[in-house]
């Protein structure tokens, strides 16, 4: 090969090497080229909103595109999962799920217009979470027992807040009522902030609330923390039993959160999504605000919080159905 010939080799290979760098700095297939949105299903201040505005910027520094929340609360998420659900799937719009809109929305709603199963790319789990059953210090309650016996003296008069119907924070009271067999009066409000807004100033007597917002209103004696409703106690709150423990024999509420896309998402957009997630959740700030959160980090991948979402979505559509809660 002549000298002009390796230095006309040389130079293809240079220009080939300079398109394929922009590639490479975007992650596969280009993407992302543009901003993300990220859609949240409830408003700001809520557990999940708290979890994506910790991991956007974080994200948008790995992936170098912008990463923009957008709360969305109406119809329990409704709205946020079916936009999500409808859009292209090019990787440019996904949504912070929840057990909520996968699980229980489908027995709540009878025409919803969208179905957990078929319509989403679950491309990550997050993080999971225990909730917490708050009184407020109006009510003059300091106990799971007491709560009980309040419910049973009061007989449908005693109120609790949720941040809508068919909501996690609903589902959970409907829960503890249903297996002790006590009438409760539910107040739901747009979100789960203006619920706990409402248990502070005693517009109601208590709620259930994931821990992360609930926490500091406990800690600062403006709310009481009487039981949670998981498998285990809250590192912050040692001293707080669980609904099992308090002699209430209930199952562990899930309160998971996962990343999720439309159908037909490409997989490799997945894998770029999905890396940048795993040095996102590496980060020691981000692991030590988890946990500060009591957020723990769920393992796996796409395959296991589907199956996971599946499981969820036929126990608790089953006891939706037996309990007859209903969205009018």
């Amino acid at each position: 090969m002549s000298s002009p010939s390796r230095r006309h080799l040389v130079a293809l290979l240079a220009a080939a090497s300079l398109c394929v760098m922009p590639s490479l700095a975007t992650g596969q297939n280009g993407w992302p080229a543009r901003p993300i949105k990220l859609v949240v299903p409830q408003g700001p201040g809520s557990g999940s909103d708290v979890i994506a505005r910790l991991l956007s910027d974080r994200l948008a520094q790995h992936l170098k595109q912008a990463v923009v929340v957008e709360n969305n609360p109406a119809a329990n998420g409704i709205v946020a999962l079916s936009a999500t659900a409808k859009a292209p799937a090019d990787g440019y719009t996904l949504a912070l799920a929840g057990v909520s809109q996968m699980a229980f929305n489908p027995a709540l709603y009878k025409d919803l217009p969208y179905n957990p199963a078929k319509d989403f790319t679950y491309v990550a789990p997050i993080a999971d979470t225990p909730f917490v059953l708050v009184t407020s210090n109006k009510s003059g309650i300091r106990s799971f027992a007491q709560f009980i016996e309040q419910a049973r003296k009061k007989n449908g008069e005693l109120t609790f807040g949720s941040a809508g119907i068919g909501n996690s924070t609903h589902i959970a009271m409907e829960l503890i009522a249903s297996v002790a067999g006590v009438k409760l009066s539910h107040i739901p409000y747009k979100g789960s902030a203006a619920a706990l807004t409402a248990v502070l100033s005693g517009e109601v007597d208590a709620m259930v609330s994931v821990v992360g917002p609930a926490l500091p209103q406990v800690q600062s004696s403006k709310a009481t923390a009487v039981a949670v409703l998981g498998s285990s106690r809250v590192p912050q709150w040692p001293q707080i039993p669980t609904v099992r423990e308090a002699g209430l024999n209930v199952p562990p509420m899930p309160g998971w959160y996962a990343i999720v896309g439309p159908a037909g998402l490409d997989p490799k957009v997945v894998e770029t999504f999905n890396t940048a997630l795993q040095q996102v959740m590496g980060d020691p700030v981000v692991k030590a605000k988890l946990a500060e959160l009591s957020l723990p980090p769920l393992s796996g991948g796409e395959a296991e919080i589907r199956q996971r979402a599946a499981a969820d979505l036929a126990y608790w559509s089953d006891f939706i159905r037996k309990n007859a809660i209903r969205v009018e």
